[in-house]
């Protein structure tokens, strides 16, 4: 490990450059032109998905999934997710050629050793077991065990599928970025009710159809919480950023420091243990977690993994429709922007909005009929950016299964040795 105050980013900053680099960076990107998406998984044995994988078969599944030539950048997440970053794609169909092709080789690399990959957002069978022992993954773990349980299983069962798109154009409108910040948070909280697909945790259904985002929400009252949409984008990610508690003080020897209550605006103003350097802010960063996250361009946090070999393509597919196509874009945001009067004035996901898009999905009324029009959107503007029909399918059957029918993949799942049925 290379000391916190060498390299590129070891330079200190202060408070102001710290203001500055959050209000440049966080919507950086122009008007919509590139796409990429994240896809975690879980990996499980072939036959038999409820049987623990033992360390010693998935840190040897790890080694030969690494030794593969892949366009997508791979990491394993700490209890052994295993998740593929998408490069910036031109196009839905290159992004989604692309990963289909990267995930096809790695599951042809798992399959003789008896392991596959399984898409929900939590894992129903298993508690969560760390395999990833790091200064990075050590700290986390602590700071969460504050709080309760949620950090563990965050770390260790969950899996998502993130949809990353440019932040959108300076000048407002339909593909501005101040458009596009708020549109992601409500039509946000009807993509996660349309593909909830995590009924279960540790052998039992929980009464959620996304227990991931159950976990997610409970981690504490900061670090998965969105900043106020009442404010300007910038100024108001750059205030939350700033006044969100410092995780943790990394070292170059020993384990990193937990400061309890130190903001990163505070450690700037008092440079406690040592002065922050702008890869420390870079490092902040990364342990907030919303909903939605802005990178330069957006994170789109809140899908759960589904199920099937394709079934990741669908919500990418309709997301990028949704927020990059002119027309839908305009549209979609007319349809969801009653749901504000739904969220009221928390923050996602802590208001009710989302929290019954994961309770109940699409069992909710309000959710299922702003669903259905997000849907018929999605497939009017598929064949406007370029999807294959294939792909215009697969959307399709999906809305026909669970979308018109006020279901979610949740509802449908039926898991070895978890009983019959999802509770209500």
């Amino acid at each position: 490990m290379h000391p916190p105050d060498t390299g590129d980013f070891g330079r200190r900053i202060d408070l102001d450059e710290a203001e500055d680099l959050l209000r440049c960076i966080c919507f950086k990107n122009g008007p919509p032109r590139a796409v990429g998406v994240e896809v975690e998984w879980l990996i499980h044995e072939l036959e038999r998905p409820e049987r623990p994988v033992p360390a010693d078969r998935l840190v040897a599944a790890h080694d030969h999934v690494r030794s593969l030539q892949l366009k997508s950048a791979l990491t394993f997440e700490p209890g052994g997710q295993l998740e593929l970053s998408s490069p910036p794609a031109a196009s839905l169909m290159e992004c989604i050629d692309s990963t289909a092709a990267d995930l096809d080789a790695v599951r042809t690399a798992l399959r003789p050793a008896g392991l596959t990959l399984t898409g929900l957002g939590l894992d129903p069978w298993h508690p969560p077991r760390r395999l990833l022992h790091e200064p990075r993954y050590d700290a986390m773990e602590a700071y969460f065990d504050r709080t309760g349980p949620a950090g563990r299983a965050m770390m260790c069962s969950s899996a998502s599928i993130q949809v990353c798109l440019d932040a959108g154009a300076e000048e407002p409108g339909p593909l501005g970025y101040g458009r596009r910040w708020q549109l992601a948070h409500l039509l946000g909280a009807v993509l996660m009710a349309a593909f909830a697909n995590s009924p279960a945790q540790e052998g039992r259904y929980t009464g959620w159809r996304s227990s991931r985002q159950a976990v997610w929400a409970a981690l504490d009252h900061i670090r998965p919480v969105s900043p106020p949409l009442d404010r300007e984008p910038r100024s108001a990610w750059t205030a939350h950023a700033l006044d969100a508690p410092v995780m943790c003080v990394r070292t170059a020897e020993g384990p990193w420091e937990l400061p309890d209550g130190l903001t990163f605006r505070q450690w700037l103003r008092s440079g406690n243990s040592r002065r922050p350097t702008r890869e420390d802010l870079d490092y902040h960063l990364s342990t907030l977690f919303p909903p939605v996250r802005p990178r330069g361009h957006l994170e789109l946090r809140m899908i759960d993994a589904q199920s099937g070999e394709d079934g990741w393509l669908v919500p990418l597919a309709v997301t990028t429709a949704l927020f990059d196509d002119d027309e839908a874009a305009e549209t979609v945001y007319r349809a969801v922007k009653p749901l504000a009067e739904y969220a009221g004035s928390l923050p996602a996901p802590l208001n009710p909005l989302w929290a019954n898009a994961a309770r109940h999905g699409l069992a909710d009324p309000e959710l299922h009929a702003a669903a259905v029009t997000c849907f018929a959107l999605a497939l009017e503007a598929l064949p406007r950016i370029g999807a294959s029909d294939a792909v215009q399918e697969a959307v399709a059957a999906f809305n026909e299964r669970y979308v018109l029918r006020g279901r979610c993949p949740a509802d449908d799942l039926r898991l070895p040795s978890l009983g019959k049925e999802l509770s209500t």
